[in-house]
């Protein structure tokens, strides 16, 4: 099984491009924690909120963030604020761009939320983005776990599109549903490489999506250090909103 192959039953396995392709939006609601957030002094941050993404582009809004009535809104690359009437509060462009000493010490709340909105956006659009022509994919080396043989693809986004790290490890079991991701969240540091594992995939709008995700840190030979839970996500409810009929006439 190729690249081409095993790209092509992900897809199909998570719902298929043309169901992709129809939809415009994608929201859910989560709950995070683990050690990511107090390590940038963000205790707390993002326990309970509504993620919402684009299908189109990166764009994501997160809200509540950071408080109560306000919404953060991640718009590829750039960040912002706003009250929940739309007043902006505060922005950052090319937020990426200006990570420097002082977020490898903590972060603010456009820190925070460039790192959720890219996170969450790239969660919610793979498989699907890695059939466009501008991504790089080729077949690795399978992974063994849990007595199962798990088909490995290593994606290369492209320059401009905000996500973990340029070059990224996915691997997707028998059934096709993604298993792990592997990447070097750059914005913590070239130190935090991770392995990211996910499980308990449900139907929701004919897609299928994992509500249980864990983020920990990939060891020697790839062995995730299971005691270290930097991130956890649990995924409550999901709903797709398609794009009318019309507009394919």
């Amino acid at each position: 099984m190729g690249a081409a192959e095993i790209l092509d039953h992900a897809v199909e396995a998570h719902g298929g491009l043309d169901r992709f392709e129809r939809t415009e939006r994608v929201a859910a609601d989560l709950r995070l924690s683990g050690l990511a957030f107090p390590l940038k002094f963000q205790r707390g941050a993002f326990k309970d909120y509504t993620g919402t993404v684009s299908t189109r582009r990166p764009y994501a809004v997160l809200a509540p963030h950071p408080k109560p009535g306000q919404r953060g809104v991640f718009d590829n690359g750039d960040v912002r604020i706003e009250t929940d009437a739309g007043e902006v509060l505060a922005e950052r462009k090319d937020a990426r761009a200006a990570f420097g000493l002082r977020q490898n010490l903590w972060w603010d709340d456009l820190d925070l939320l460039y790192f959720g909105g890219y996170a969450l956006w790239g969660y919610v659009v793979a498989p699907f983005i890695f059939t466009r022509p501008e991504y790089e994919v080729e077949e690795i080396e399978s992974w063994r776990e849990d007595g199962e043989e798990w088909k490995g693809l290593r994606v290369r986004f492209p320059e401009g599109v905000p996500a973990h790290s340029r070059e990224q490890r996915y691997y997707f079991g028998p059934d096709g549903l993604i298993r792990r991701n592997d990447y070097t969240a750059e914005v913590f540091g070239g130190w935090a490489k991770a392995a990211h594992y996910c499980w308990d995939h449900r139907d929701f709008g004919g897609f299928k999506i994992p509500t249980r995700r864990v983020a920990m840190p990939r060891g020697p030979r790839g062995r995730p250090v299971r005691a270290i839970k930097i991130v956890r996500i649990a995924v409550d409810d999901v709903r797709v909103e398609s794009v009318p009929e019309s507009a394919y006439r």
